[in-house]
């Protein structure tokens, strides 16, 4: 018998009649591009995290993109950030002619290990982009306390961790600029699309500029160019897709947490797997991701669970050892703990349509194939 993948496709079926009724709503409009859908998705985003402005974007690595742009970071500029996390992190920083400057990870959390950044940072240094890996929060506190430090600036690479909060605030509140995505596979989405939430000291129309193309237009029809902007507008469509899904955030944070619990009570401690830290307050659980036992085959665990209708992922290989960073330097060993997580980690099925019995059926094949 043919058992059905379980996987994020499960969760998008769901969302079918959320995106044809904001399509519906968009083409009544005819309203595309910057209309009314997305000045309030940005209105709503800016209340939910308590700021003046927030800014809709074509992706979250245009958010992180657009951040770095504001703070005109380029040539001679170095930025750090984790080896661990989705390319677009590090990317942005290559693809602006600055210096990405990476330190290793956390064992425990997998996210950025502020204890080592400190002896990172150069006279070159402009900003750190800390990762929210799996939607648990970087430590705010001692994050802006090094930054202030510094004099640095921080771009919160939150892609993974809207409705995360830290102390009790939301992400989002923060003193830098926040990148939020809004992909596919996040906890809310716009189908594609993301944003970027404003530090009060920023110039908003400067940032709406460079969102596109730089331009400025005037009441007499004409218009002007004063700074080299991009493409990463969000769409209409993408933006009332959005609003549906907002409403539903907190509810599908508390069933995300609910399934992780879960899955602590289920994974039997013997199989070997390393679990992530256990925090049920700050994370959203964006991705419930475990570490396969030493001497596994990352390969044939994905085969063999796949077999068993199971879709598993892998987030992420460690940035460093991809070829267009060796060609920089980079080498295997430079960021062991990086590289330790990256060739044992993988991401269990987590999503608000998954049912309980879903989450035992996972635990029991992870029982059938790592004993």
């Amino acid at each position: 018998m043919n058992v059905p993948l379980l996987d994020l496709k499960e969760q998008n079926a769901t969302l079918r009649p959320e995106i044809e009724a904001a399509l519906a709503r968009v083409l009544d409009t005819n309203g595309f591009i910057l209309g009314n859908e997305v000045a309030e998705l940005e209105c709503e985003l800016a209340g939910y995290c308590g700021v003046k402005y927030a800014i809709g974007c074509a992706s979250g690595s245009d958010a992180i993109l657009l951040a770095l742009m504001a703070y005109d970071i380029g040539a001679g500029d170095e930025v750090i950030t984790t080896p661990y996390s989705f390319f677009a992190t590090v990317s942005a920083i290559t693809r602006l002619g600055a210096t990405p400057v990476f330190v290793d990870v956390d064992p425990v959390t997998r996210n950025i290990d502020l204890e080592q950044l400190a002896a990172r940072i150069t006279p070159q240094t402009k900003a750190i982009i800390p990762v929210d890996l799996a939607g648990l929060p970087v430590d705010r506190d001692r994050l802006y306390a090094i930054a202030e430090k510094h004099s640095l600036r921080v771009i919160e690479d939150a892609a993974q961790s809207f409705g995360s909060t830290w102390n009790g605030q939301r992400i989002g509140t923060g003193q830098g600029f926040v990148a939020f995505s809004f992909h596919a596979n996040k906890n809310i989405t716009t189908g594609e699309g993301g944003a970027l939430v404003l530090p009060e000291d920023i110039d908003s129309a400067l940032c709406e500029r460079l969102r596109l193309q730089g331009f400025q237009r005037f009441a007499d029809g004409s218009m002007d160019v004063d700074v080299l902007g991009g493409k990463f507008n969000l769409t209409d469509i993408a933006a009332a897709i959005g609003l549906g899904q907002l409403k539903r955030l907190d509810e599908f944070t508390a069933r995300r947490r609910a399934l992780v619990q879960r899955y602590f009570a289920g994974l039997d401690p013997a199989l070997g797997l390393q679990l992530p830290l256990a925090d049920f307050v700050n994370s959203n659980w964006h991705m419930f991701q475990v570490l396969l036992p030493e001497g596994t085959g990352r390969g044939a665990f994905i085969a063999g669970m796949r077999e068993k209708g199971i879709g598993i992922g892998v987030h992420y290989p460690a940035l460093h050892l991809f070829s267009l960073y060796r060609a920089m330097g980079f080498k295997p060993g430079d960021f062991p703990q990086a590289e330790r997580i990256g060739a044992a980690t993988v991401t269990l099925p987590l999503f608000p349509a998954m049912q309980d019995a879903d989450v035992d059926r996972v635990c029991a094949a992870l029982r059938q194939l790592l004993t």
